[in-house]
């Protein structure tokens, strides 16, 4: 059995709405092991995104414990976490955050740059990511001259470059077509399974999670439900369920 990348326990994020507490994550709980791409599906406003941005590093948690490669998020230091978030997780959000002055090959190939890692062999890796994303004729782009699409794909290239441990991805298909939104996906998959890496994607698309190894469903800031059989999955994603 595969290293576990990703440990979750009974992790809470309580906001102040009103002058009450809202869990915006209620009590969650689940693991990620390397080579493993896992969506997290579920309606607006159920948690996702809260998750995935405490995942990240972004946001601490009010209560439980992220274990990312065998490090608790709230038993480092800022600096430690910016390090940890730096080199050994991948991400992407709806907002692709594309530096507007770089190039696409220069926003991505600037994630090595921040681990010391733009060497030659980089630049060739950014060149063939960029090219299995259907981006090969777009390397000189500043972001203003690509569409949404485009620009999303480039931010999908750049979590990914630095063979990052943890990839997380919100919505990385909000902007692109049926067509390419499976491209992008079937990608993604690939390469959380040829590089071993933990992948978590969250969508409101259920037809992506055909790529995908388990399904977790989220309501109301809770883990509700968990897909984890092919059949189970397939079904879904024909949304049949």
């Amino acid at each position: 059995m595969k290293p576990v990348v990703l440990e979750v326990r009974d992790l809470v994020k309580t906001f102040i709405l009103d002058g009450s507490p809202l869990n915006a994550v209620d009590h969650v709980s689940f693991q990620v092991r390397s080579g493993e791409f896992v969506a997290l599906v579920g309606p607006s406003g159920s948690g996702k995104t809260t998750l995935l941005s405490i995942l990240a590093a972004l946001l601490m948690p009010s209560k439980g414990e992220v274990f990312i490669d065998g490090h608790e998020l709230s038993n480092l230091s800022e600096t430690e976490r910016v390090k940890l978030r730096r080199s050994r997780i991948g991400f992407t959000f709806q907002s692709n955050n594309l530096i507007p002055y770089l190039t696409a090959r220069e926003n991505v190939e600037f994630m090595l740059r921040l681990n010391d890692r733009l060497d030659k062999v980089g630049r060739i890796r950014t060149e063939e990511l960029l090219a299995r994303l259907g981006l090969e004729g777009r390397l000189h782009s500043l972001p203003a001259q690509m569409s949404g699409g485009q620009q999303q794909r480039v931010a999908i290239a750049r979590a990914l470059i630095h063979n990052p441990a943890l990839v997380l991805a919100d919505e990385p298909t909000a902007s692109l077509d049926t067509e390419r939104a499976v491209q992008v996906v079937r990608t993604f998959a690939a390469l959380v399974h040829e590089n071993d890496r933990a992948g978590i994607i969250v969508t409101h698309d259920l037809r992506m999670c055909k790529f995908v190894d388990r399904v977790l469903q989220m309501r109301d800031g809770k883990l509700v439900q968990e897909y984890t059989t092919r059949k189970e999955i397939d079904t879904l994603a024909k949304g049949e369920h």
